[in-house]
């Protein structure tokens, strides 16, 4: 038989506001926007499950688990946003009637925090994961909870509890124990690389390559706008950031059609790959810390690292526990973008191509990292007649990560031992990737 003996929770933020307020809202973008659309904003994308989520095999048992909402524009996208919006809205008349909006449109989106759908999302989440999750609980036994220190990351975290909470009737009500600053060593936020590039090149090439078309057709529906394939850009997320703001579907939306936003979709794709993912030679040992914290979870032993770590905090039983059945962080989506690479996770056969898409791969942002994605961990303690062994398996956004790097078969799951062995490079502090990052 299989027994689920603990769960280890990574969360990225979603978009936020105080959690009152994300109760009393009700709307739901996913519900007044079609899904083939929301689920083409890459990293702006509301959170789906990309699969079913399976129950543990037969034989086998969760025993731990490790595990942030949708939010407003980062302050520099929202410079490119209000500057694209404002060459549209200062021209005297439009030759079609799908910018009729903008006569009387006034720019209200803020920066960087929650809006209430993300605070939702992350209240839903923690519900969720004590519905699936409660046998792991106990009068001892509550979430350990750690955030980066980013408000909106923060309030994910709190949001999550609440939900967590509310879902036990408040028979447990974990805190957020840890907030680790981002002015510091943090594993959960992608700061400490100073050296490391960007995707820059890459997502310019595409951008160059799908925008000038969709900018010539905007400039003949408002003459005079001089919008660039920049500009396309920052009106194209108006969709997304509207959208989830207003829990309606926003006009801008209609400025694009679905083909275009898949294009904007690859650009995220291109985005995460070469900006803390494979295709960035030091984007993999950002992530490196983490790993090396998730082991040290597995295993019960002592965090062994040399990288991103806090070693203070980590070496304190009140700050970094080992006997904990439920675990969850929350953090960016760059950073998990740098775990999945430094674990191994949705590795290539050949990196995406910055001017001609692969609809066949599997690295799909969506996917990977939309508003509040998630990726757990579950340790098992697996019954084969009287021999007990402990295994892991992955899930991101509920689909079942095949693992194949240590040995997993269909059902995803790989002995802890195995798993540990197989995360040589992040055991090896990144074989001296982490020095390249200063040097």
């Amino acid at each position: 038989m299989a027994k689920l003996l603990t769960l280890i929770v990574l969360c990225s933020f979603g978009a936020y506001t105080v959690l009152g307020a994300a109760v009393a809202s009700g709307g739901d973008v996913t519900t007044s926007v079609p899904k083939k659309l929301w689920t083409s904003w890459a990293m702006y994308s509301p959170y789906f499950a990309v699969d079913r989520y399976e129950g543990a095999p037969k034989g086998c048992r969760v025993t731990q688990i490790q595990r942030h909402g949708a939010r407003y524009p980062t302050s520099g996208a929202s410079k490119g946003m209000r500057a694209a919006v404002a060459k549209l809205t200062s021209v005297d008349k439009y030759t079609d009637s799908s910018l009729d909006f903008l006569k009387t449109y006034t720019y209200a989106l803020s920066t960087d925090d929650l809006v209430p759908f993300g605070a939702s999302q992350s209240v839903a989440a923690g519900r969720e994961h004590y519905e699936r999750y409660k046998s792991l609980l106990g009068h001892n036994q509550i979430p350990f909870v750690r955030a980066s220190s980013s408000e909106r990351v923060v309030l994910s975290a709190t949001n999550w509890t609440a939900g967590f909470s509310l879902a036990s009737h408040h028979v447990y009500n974990p805190p957020l124990s840890v907030i680790l600053s981002e002015d510091g060593n943090d594993t959960l936020d992608d700061h400490m690389c100073p050296n490391a590039g960007s995707s820059d090149a890459q997502t310019g090439a595409w951008l160059l390559t799908y925008g000038p078309p969709i900018a010539a057709r905007l400039n003949k529906y408002a003459p005079g706008a001089n919008i660039t394939a920049t500009d396309v850009y920052s009106l194209m997320i108006m969709c997304p950031f509207e959208s989830v703001f207003t829990d309606q579907r926003s006009p801008f939306c209609t400025l694009f059609t679905q083909a275009e936003f898949e294009q904007l979709e690859y650009y995220g794709d291109l985005d995460k790959y070469y900006n803390t993912g494979y295709g960035q030679e030091l984007g993999p040992i950002q992530g490196v810390g983490y790993i090396n914290e998730l082991i040290a979870r597995l295993t019960g032993k002592a965090v062994s690292d040399n990288t991103q770590t806090n070693h203070t905090l980590d070496a304190s039983p009140e700050t970094f526990p080992l006997n904990r059945t439920i675990y969850a962080d929350f953090s960016h989506d760059n950073q998990m973008i740098a775990i999945y690479a430094a674990m191994g996770l949705f590795r290539q056969l050949s990196p995406p191509n910055p001017t001609s898409p692969n609809h066949k791969s599997d690295w799909i942002t969506s996917h990977l990292v939309p508003f509040s994605a998630r990726m757990i961990t579950e340790k098992l303690a697996c019954t084969s007649g009287k021999k007990i062994t402990e295994h892991i398996r992955i899930f991101v956004n509920d689909a079942l990560q095949p693992l194949g790097f240590c040995g997993a078969e269909k059902d995803g799951l790989c002995t802890v031992d195995a798993f540990v062995k197989s995360q040589s490079y992040a055991r090896n502090n990144g074989n001296g990737d982490f020095e390249k990052c200063f040097a």
